[in-house]
């Protein structure tokens, strides 16, 4: 009798390594000033609890410096909640909490020099990505 194994990739094999790609690959979320949201497939719930300060250059202006915009969220899992402070610049560093790094990639509406932003306006896009092991 001879046996013949074929090398086979299961479908099962496939969604598990697609699974650990999604949890490593960094997940990005849009979240407006007291709103709350889940962050992709994971655990988490972010809460953009406070905007701080926005000094970025207008964008129909020349500045020497880009400025710097800066809120606080809450992070949540599993019960147990973070204050982060962030900032565009990420002056404040990439923030690690429950196991991800946290950092603020995007804050909008952008400053224009002849228009006043309603401060409950912003809208925060923000990258978790899991802490490596």
């Amino acid at each position: 009798w001879t046996i013949r194994i074929k090398h086979k990739i299961s479908p099962f094999m496939l969604a598990v390594g697609a699974l650990s790609f999604a949890e490593a690959a960094p997940q990005t979320v849009r979240v407006g000033v007291n709103k709350e949201k889940a962050i992709g497939k994971t655990k988490l719930r972010i809460k953009f609890i406070e905007f701080i300060e926005d000094s970025r250059c207008p964008v129909d202006v020349e500045c020497i410096w880009a400025g710097n915009a800066k809120i606080k969220v809450r992070i949540t899992s599993r019960g147990v909640s973070r204050v982060l402070t962030l900032d565009t610049l990420g002056s404040e560093k990439a923030t690690v909490a429950h196991g991800y790094t946290f950092r603020l990639t995007g804050l909008t509406p952008v400053p224009r020099s002849n228009v006043r932003i309603d401060p409950s306006g912003y809208v925060a896009t923000i990258e978790a990505e899991k802490v490596a092991k």
